[in-house]
């Protein structure tokens, strides 16, 4: 049976302890005597998340020995990050387990304990910035779902827990198991860990006249798709349609289309074992170096060397150079 400790404090996401917590336990219905879960906290009792809503937990022991420590995140992440107390806990617990690991803005956490320093890792989008500013010695990468990084995994915001949960699942007991227990929660099985936090759709539809020929372009990227076509598609002048759909998206459609032709590449290279070719066909780049030039614009990096660090993320390592 494998421990699960679950790190939580005053004001904690919810769903950055609920998420894991529920995949974790659904993988032990599953495989039966796989999991024992424990919710722990400095001072033990009650603790209420930011939504008010209040878990169970035991006061945290020097002596505590967990297979997995799992640190959530939340507003109320500065309490602990700035505890010496419960720095020197987590310390003294990721000493002996066989990982640990963090959810969204939880990486602060572990960042303050020493543990990410030289290490790959993630958290929420919004707090890169901030992130970076404080924590230099971190390899960050903003831009993924979740990462492994030795015995260290570090994931996105909120829901990204359940993706890391799985991904754990998946190592411990098979993916058949991981799975079962994807479908159980009625989730995708699974993300790979290094897919985007972002949707270029969502990014760019802003609830306008131009958001359901964003999701036509989405379905037919194999389509040449020009600014005539494109026009024709919204039933206005050529002239009207530029001038309007770059005002109301904030790209050129041009822009828009290799956005998310950039997107679907992405997804394809890191969960298909297709050649780069083939996948330059699928979304409409047409040729292998066309896409490699929009992937040095878009990520700052060809897609062989993309699909190398999401493969890496997935399995431990760092990425092939």
């Amino acid at each position: 049976m494998r421990s699960i400790g679950v790190l939580i404090f005053p004001d904690f996401q919810l769903l950055d302890a609920a998420g894991p917590i529920a995949a974790f336990e659904i993988a032990g219905r599953i495989a039966p005597g796989a999991y024992r879960i424990e919710t722990v906290s400095k001072a033990g009792g009650g603790v209420a998340s930011s939504s008010g809503v209040a878990l169970h937990s035991r006061a945290f022991d020097a002596d505590d020995r967990f297979d997995t420590l799992l640190v959530s995140g939340g507003e109320g992440t500065r309490g602990p990050a700035v505890c010496s107390q419960t720095l020197d806990w987590v310390r003294g617990v990721s000493a002996t387990a066989r990982r640990t690991a963090s959810v969204c803005s939880g990486a602060y956490v572990l960042a303050e304990a020493g543990l990410l320093d030289g290490r790959r890792a993630t958290t929420h989008w919004g707090r890169t910035d901030h992130f970076r500013r404080c924590y230099p010695a971190v390899k960050l990468e903003p831009d993924c779902i979740y990462i492994h990084d030795g015995p260290v995994w570090t994931s996105a915001g909120i829901s990204a827990g359940i993706d890391l949960a799985l991904a754990m699942i998946g190592e411990d007991l098979g993916e058949e198991i991981a799975r079962r227990t994807a479908q159980q929660l009625v989730v995708y099985h699974r993300r790979p860990g290094g897919q985007s936090q972002f949707s270029a759709l969502l990014e760019m539809e802003g609830g306008g006249r131009f958001d359901g020929l964003l999701t036509w372009i989405r379905e037919n990227l194999q389509l040449a798709l020009t600014v005539p076509a494109l026009a024709e598609q919204a039933k206005m002048s050529e002239r009207t349609f530029l001038r309007a759909f770059s005002a109301e998206v904030g790209v050129t459609p041009a822009k828009a289309v290799e956005r998310l032709r950039l997107e679907a590449a992405r997804a394809l290279l890191e969960s298909q074992p297709l050649r780069i070719e083939d996948v330059a066909l699928e979304v409409g780049f047409g040729d292998s170096e066309r896409m490699r030039r929009a992937f040095l614009r878009g990520f700052g990096q060809p897609p062989q060397t993309l699909r190398r660090t999401s493969s890496a993320a997935l399995s431990g390592g760092g990425p092939s150079l």
